[in-house]
């Protein structure tokens, strides 16, 4: 390789709840830069969920967590060619990639909710998301349905 990896750059903790999970995940959820305006459908989102939960035990934020770790994938399909023709090869997942994934997800499939602003889109699938439903929790049963269903070509690993 000519390049070195990239260095991973530390995140700072965010300023409510002091995890870096979460500054993550404003992070991938921001558009043109605008962190404060992600910041804020994220915190209100989480205050929605605070008062449509039904669990009592749980935060918030630990009902948020349960969702981004239910819809985590743990075996993806990577296309490799071999002979011609190409194959869908199931591989396990990085830890990092796993949680990026799942973040991906939760915000795409909350983007294209249909609830009136993005704090209630986010909150209604971060809600779906931790009852094991909703679009994201599909997307990951579907890709680890695709891992199963072409097995037969784990053999051929990179």
């Amino acid at each position: 390789m000519r390049k070195r990896q990239a260095k991973k750059r530390p995140l700072l903790p965010d300023p409510r709840f002091n995890d870096q999970l979460v500054t993550r995940f404003v992070n991938m959820m921001m558009w043109d830069g605008k962190k404060s305006v992600a910041f804020k459908v994220f915190y209100e989102a989480i205050d929605i969920v605070e008062q449509k939960k039904t669990d009592d035990e749980k935060t918030a934020l630990e009902i948020w967590k349960d969702a981004l770790s239910n819809v985590m994938p743990h075996v993806e399909v990577r296309s490799r060619r071999v002979g011609g023709a190409t194959f869908q090869i199931p591989m396990q997942i990085r830890p990092d990639r796993k949680v990026s994934t799942a973040m991906k997800w939760l915000i795409n499939f909350a983007r294209k909710r249909n609830e009136k602003s993005m704090p209630q889109k986010l909150a209604a699938e971060i809600l779906a998301a931790a009852k094991e439903e909703g679009a994201a929790v599909k997307k990951r049963l579907d890709t680890h349905r695709m891992a199963e269903a072409n097995k037969a070509f784990s053999h051929f690993r990179f």
